[in-house]
């Protein structure tokens, strides 16, 4: 149970920088980890309230990295 929360505290954070840095859109990289996790807890891997509350934490952590990073490429850019 401690590996499931601690992946569940880093790997959604991760998921929406990468897909964020890939898609060049900080949502729409949200929006793909969301699915991969709804995903995951329809097949069952996602088995306890504790669970969904860190991922949704790690979520928010992961947007807010990827709006920083957004703005530092822009800036970088211009």
């Amino acid at each position: 149970m401690v590996d499931k929360m601690i992946l569940a505290l880093f790997m959604p954070a991760l998921l929406v920088i990468l897909f964020s840095r890939v898609t060049y859109n900080q949502f729409l990289g949200l929006i793909l980890t969301v699915a991969l996790i709804a995903a995951s807890a329809y097949k069952g891997y996602t088995h306890t309230w504790d669970l969904i509350v860190i991922d949704a934490f790690s979520l928010t952590a992961g947007l807010w990295m990827s709006n920083r990073m957004m703005k530092s490429l822009k800036v970088k850019l211009n």
